[in-house]
Order: C-alpha cells, then structure tokens, then sequence
C-alpha cells in the first residue's frame, strides 16, 4: 500500500465506541481476543469487570490491551471517574458483556445493581450486546430461560452460546460463542446503527443569526455551529440526506452535506420555509435572534456623545412555523438554549410549540453550550415523562444520541402506522 492510499485508508468502525463488560467464568480468558478483534476494527474499547472476573484475569491485561483504566468498582481509590457508571455507559455505541455468566443475566433481567456492571446497564442508553457462557445445565434451566425472555424483551441482542466441551467436562450448549463471531455480530449491530436514517432528509439549521444596525453593526450571539455542525456530520454517517441551514459558523460544514447560507434570522426563515416539503426531520440548532432592529440605517450610525435608543421587533418563529406547517410523518426537533429552570422551560416550549422533541443545555455552563468543544445535554421528548439527562461530553456524542431518539421516535412512529 502506497503511503497515500494509507493515509486515506479508514478502518470501518474507526472511533466506534464499545464498552465491554467481563464477568466471572472460566471464558473470560477470551475476553481479550474480543477486545483486540473490536480494536482491529478500529473500535475504542474500555473494560468494566466484576470482582469474580478478576479472580480469573487481572484488570492489567485489559488495561495494557486498551490503554485505559479498567473500571472494577466505581468507588475504588483510583478510580479518576466518580460517576463512572453513567460516564462508561452513556458515552458509548454499544455496551457488550462477554462473557455473561447466569448470574449478572439474572440481575441484569431484574434490575439489580449492587456492583459497577449492573449499574451500569442500569444507566446504559446504547445497544446492549450479551454474550452467555455457563454450564449446560444452568444454560437450560427454566430461570434462566425466562431471564434471556425478559432481556430480549427489553431489546437486548443475545449471542447464543456454542454447543461442545465445557471447562466442567460437560458436552452441550452454553460455551461462549468464538471470539470472532462476537466480534463480527457486534460490528454487525454497530452498522446497523450506521444506516438506521438511511431514506431520511434532515433538514438542519446551525450557527447563529446576524440582525443589522447599520451597514457595519449587528446584533448576534455567540454560536459557533459546533453543535449543528455534528448533527449534520453524524446524520450523514448515519445515511441521511442533510440540507444545513447555515448562518454564521466558526467550523467547516462537514463533507457530502448540502449548504444553504443564511445570515439574517428572515433569511432562515425563507430557506427553512422553501426547503421544508422535501424534508422528514427538521433539526432547529441555530441560535436565532428573537429580535432584530425595527429599522436598519442605511449608512452607518455616528458616535453623537448621547444615549442611542434601539427600538427591537420580533423576528420570525422558525420553530413554530415548521411546527404549524407539519405534514404527517414530519419529526419536528428543537433546542433550548436556558440560563435558569432549565428542564421546566424547555418542557413549557415543547408544549407550547408543538414539538417531538427538545434539547436542552444550560447556557451558564462555561464546559457546554456556546462556543465550546463539549456538551451537556437534556432530551424531553412528547412521548415520555422522565427526561434523559446526559453527562458532559463531546458534541459528536451528543448528536449520536439526539439522533437515536430521532430513530427511536421514527420507529415509534411507523409501528403505529401499521397497527
């Protein structure tokens, strides 16, 4: 391979994110194999064990292998986390449990979390792979057949065990399944996450909008389009076609996404307006302005010495406006940039306006928000009473999430059509 065609060369799940639980059989020796399989795939991997496990593989191999610490429990001395359980699991594409013995299936089945893996599918909002391995006996028995019931009922995506030899001596079904088909049918499931908006047309607005004074002052904010930005980015990755609203952004509009520029909150409203019939997903990222000047001056205003007196209009609810033009099927997306009260005023707007969903990020936050590499997120949606609050982390994995509730509300959706 010539150094160019290297440099271009990108691993299929490159920056994938898998988080990997062991537990304590005699399989999770093989562990590593899966580890460095996602790894050759371009997967970021982290390693959570339960105390059990580690009586059968030291922590330091999977910490040499992935190059981070390895979470046993949360509230050990060394742990640089303090709410690991949530930051491990909530962070990741998918949460894989390799091998998963009869016990933490029984706990995982009726939510018991009394150790830092149970949490951790208790506060996992990716895909949860299982990987069984036990004796045939246990494999077969009635209990856990209707715990692999209730898993797979909540969706969790069991891999069936393999039948043969166990370390028992024992021949039947219940030895893990070979490291490589776990490794193939966990990236199977991490593509199938990559196109899951595939035949959707995201409609997106991002950045921020500028209402002029003069020919050389405006009023505007601080909005970069970061976040915007990694919406388009990730939706596209995902496979929709994304048509991005621009106004002022201080980053590069990602590749293979349609560009429509837009300076003035009017200027937006017009293009979201003459773009939305093709659109199934609007996305309102961009920081509009509420109010513009009621006249602009048309040459620039000068320095007097005295008080200037700004007389401001409302601009135009772009928001509201794709909301009253709703068709059916159209999933409309807001955001909730709040100082104060946060979850109670993004609700009260997801109300008032008609939304499918909000996101909402406290302003105030100097790590979130405006102008920042990270985010700190709500999700509220119509449908569901508890909201989802995510931990502070990159804008990239803040829209993977906001774009699993797209997928979710969609399927949502479609069920209903067909009932």
């Amino acid at each position: 391979m010539s150094d160019d065609a290297a440099q271009n060369w990108v691993l299929p799940h490159a920056g994938k994110r898998v988080a990997l639980g062991v537990t304590g059989g005699i399989a999770a020796y093989k562990a590593a194999e899966i580890l460095r399989g996602l790894q050759r795939a371009g997967c970021i991997v982290r390693v959570a064990m339960t105390e059990h496990a580690t009586r059968l593989i030291a922590p330091l191999t999977f910490r040499a292998l992935s190059g981070t610490h390895v979470v046993v429990d949360d509230y050990a001395p060394d742990n640089p986390d303090p709410i690991a359980h949530i930051t491990f699991s909530q962070t990741v594409d998918l949460f894989l449990v390799a091998p998963a013995t009869a016990n933490i299936i029984a706990k995982f089945a009726h939510g018991i979390a009394d150790d830092f893996l149970t949490t951790t599918y208790l506060a996992s909002t990716a895909p949860v792979v299982v990987a069984p391995a036990m004796n045939t006996t246990m494999w077969q028995h009635p209990t856990t057949e209707r715990n692999l019931a209730v898993l797979r009922a909540d969706g969790v995506h069991i891999i069936e065990p393999d039948a043969g030899e166990m370390a028992c001596g024992t021949i039947g079904p219940g030895r893990l399944s070979e490291p490589d088909k776990i490794v193939a049918a966990t990236l199977a499931l991490l593509d199938t996450k990559s196109n899951d908006l595939t035949g959707e047309r995201i409609l997106l607005t991002a950045g921020a909008t500028r209402e002029e004074i003069d020919p050389v002052r405006f009023l505007s904010n601080r909005s970069s389009g970061r976040m915007g930005s990694a919406l388009a980015q990730v939706a596209r990755a995902r496979g929709a076609e994304v048509t991005l609203v621009a106004g002022v952004m201080s980053v590069d509009v990602p590749a293979g996404v349609r560009v429509v520029r837009a300076l003035s909150a009017a200027e937006m409203h017009a293009a979201v307006m003459r773009e939305l019939d093709r659109a199934t997903v609007f996305i309102g990222a961009a920081a509009v302005a509420d109010y513009r000047p009621a006249k602009r001056a048309d040459q620039k205003l000068k320095k007097s010495g005295t008080t200037l007196t700004l007389t401001l209009e409302p601009t135009p609810d772009i928001l509201a406006a794709v909301a009253d033009a709703r068709r059916d099927g159209l999933l409309v997306i807001g955001f909730a940039a709040e100082s104060e009260h946060v979850v109670e005023h993004a609700r009260a707007k997801l109300t008032r306006k008609n939304l499918d969903a909000i996101v909402a990020n406290d302003i105030t936050r100097t790590d979130a928000g405006f102008d920042t590499e990270t985010n700190s997120i709500t999700l509220l949606t119509r449908d569901r009473a508890t909201p989802l609050e995510l931990p502070l982390m990159s804008k990239r994995n803040a829209a993977e999430h906001i774009l699993d509730e797209i997928a979710r509300l969609r399927q949502q959706q479609t069920a209903q059509a067909v009932k």
